[in-house]
Formats: C-alpha cells, structure tokens, sequence
C-alpha cells in the first residue's frame, strides 16, 4: 500500500482543508499547513518503521490506509499564533497523530469493527491480541517523541492518554442506572474525540511558543469541534456510501455500540420510534448470537432518515458553536478566520 499524501487530500472527501483555508486572509496559511504536513508525513513514516518485521508491518498498516490529519493539521494551524510551523512542533504534531492511531487498533478490537478506512481492520487480519500490542507500541512510540520536549509536553501526552482511556472505559462499562445516557455519552465524546483534538489545538500554541492566554481557548475549541466531529460522524456512520465511511453502514450499533441517533431515538415518545429501537435493539442481539448482521440493513435506512438522527446533526452544529464562541481571546486574522471555517466543517460534512 501507498501512504497516502497530504496537502490538498488532508481529509479526502470531507473537504476539511478547501473548506478550512477558504478565507482570503486564511488562504494564505493554505502553504505553510501543507509543507507542515508533508514533514508530518515524512516523520509518521520514519517513526513507524520496527526492526522487528511483524510489528513492523502491523505498526505501518494504519498509517499507509490513509487518514485524514486532522489532528497535525489543527495543530500546525495553531502553530501559527505562535513561531509557526517549527521542529518543535512537527514533533508535537506527530506523536498526537500517532496517538491517534493506536487508538483506532483498540477501538476496532473493541468495537468488533469489521473494517477502518476503507481496509480490513487490524484485528481482522492479526488478531485481537496482535491488534491490541500494536496501539500499545504506538502509544510507546508517541511518549517516546513527547519526552525529548521535557515535563509539560509529557504530561500533555500522559494527561490526554488517561481521558482517552476513561473515555472508552465508560463506553465499554455505560451509564449507571438513572444516568442520562446522552449526557453520559457526550462526556464519553469529550474524552475519547475531544480530548485528542483539543491536545492537538493546545500543542499547537505549546510547541510554537504561542502566548500562554491563548491556550485555553484553544483547548476549549479543540475538545467543541471535536465532539461535534464525532457527533456528525455519528451520521456519517449511516450512510449507504461504503466509500464515504470506509465501513459498513451502521458498524458501531451492530456490533451494539450506542450512538447519537440511537440515544435520542430513545428519547422519542411515539409509537413508530418506539417500534424502530425495538427492531434494532432485536437486531443488535441476534447478531451477538451470530445471526448475519444484513438484518439491520432496513432498520439503519429507517433511522438514517429518521428526526433522530436530523437532530443528530442539529446537536453537532451547536457544538460547532461553541467552538467557535470559544475564539473570542483570539486576535481577529487569517487563523481565527481558518479555525472558524474548521468548526464549521466538522460539523457540515456529506453523510
């Protein structure tokens, strides 16, 4: 397989970077973020490679699927209220999105995921404990690069590695009886999405050497834009497009994993809402005992255009919002300008 190249493919058909630099004054970054993420690339490749030919392969495999870089690309984006696109900072930017890659081997064990990215997921082709070893050595690999740039970058690392691990606990486990399970699962959103986005965001201004008072805001927005990223995947993960979702249509609910439209579905009153958890909530239980998982197929196409799922997206444009809301510390200019366009895109993507 080819790497996949960044720069005007950052977020493939997602349009994240036409849609983030569109701005007159923010176009201008378009440059600097692109040959960032070419070095990011570059150090991706050259930090995955293992002596050892197995885990050489498994660490790689992700990676050389492709990916959006949305994580990189915040963060050389923030860069740029400080000292810019620094070494500093392509370091910083890489050991995130190598977090964010070990996550995805344990998420995919974890969610029963059939595919990611268009390709048969890790665990499909190693096996669970395979899968599992292989995001510990990239979370391995990410503190290693994180710990050349002293205590705060480490506890950055150590501090975003505990919530994205709170974050799938309380998914795996669930809401506590009389909890409400929306907003439990906005938290699990916060810790497992926002949480990495937001770190991308803060190291951004870190590594840069950006002003301190920026950090916050930009840690806010990180974790805002990222739930709302997740939330309108959420939608996405309905879509009949195999293509547009490198997965099956409805991946997390047949393998039982709640989502958004599924949780507010539940909030609905009336009869035929009624009916249709029901049915999936039958669905999700045969296939646990191994019936073929199409039986969800008519289900899911009744929820993708159900109001539940209308306001599914709805919720992840207020997110979006708050992203923004989130700038005001920010000087008006090119990368308050592309940060505000960036919200906005996470939350009106395809689906």
């Amino acid at each position: 397989m080819t790497p996949s190249v960044p720069g005007s493919h950052i977020a493939g058909k997602l349009g994240l970077t036409d849609r983030t630099f569109a701005g007159p004054r923010s176009r201008t970054l378009l440059s600097a973020v692109e040959a960032g993420l070419k070095r990011v690339d570059a150090a991706l490749e050259r930090e995955l490679r293992v002596t050892d030919a197995l885990a050489d392969a498994t660490s790689r495999y992700l990676y050389e699927a492709g990916g959006k870089r949305v994580r990189p690309m915040l963060a050389l984006l923030a860069a740029q209220l400080g000292d810019g696109v620094t070494d500093d900072v392509i370091e910083g930017a890489t050991a995130l999105e190598m977090t964010h890659l070990g996550s995805l081997y344990h998420d995919d064990v974890m969610d029963a995921a059939d595919k990611r990215r268009g390709v048969p997921s890790a665990h499909a082709v190693w096996g669970n404990s395979v899968a599992i070893l292989t995001g510990d050595l990239l979370f391995s690999r990410a503190s290693q690069i994180m710990a050349r740039h002293g205590d705060r970058a480490i506890r950055l690392q150590a501090d975003t590695f505990e919530r994205l691990v709170l974050g799938q606990m309380h998914e795996t486990v669930g809401p506590a009886a009389g909890e409400d399970p929306v907003a439990f699962y906005l938290q699990v959103l916060s810790d497992k999405t926002g949480s990495l986005i937001a770190a991308a965001a803060q190291a951004g201004v870190i590594f840069a050497n950006g002003p301190e008072e920026y950090e916050a805001a930009m840690v806010t927005f990180g974790e805002k834009a990222g739930v709302a990223f997740q939330l309108l995947d959420d939608v996405i993960d309905l879509s009949d497009d195999p293509e547009e979702t490198g997965k099956v249509p409805g991946t997390d609910l047949r393998a039982g994993v709640p989502t958004m439209p599924y949780l507010l579905l539940g909030q609905r009153t009336d009869a035929s809402s009624g009916e249709l958890r029901a049915r999936i909530d039958d669905g999700v239980s045969r296939i646990a005992e191994g019936d073929d998982p199409a039986l969800l197929d008519e289900p899911l196409a009744r929820l993708r255009e159900h109001e539940a799922t209308r306001a599914t997206r709805e919720l992840a444009n207020a997110w979006s919002q708050e992203a923004i809301d989130a700038l005001e510390p920010l000087p008006d200019g090119p990368v308050r300008e592309a940060l505000t366009r960036f919200a906005e895109a996470v939350a009106d993507r395809s689906s």
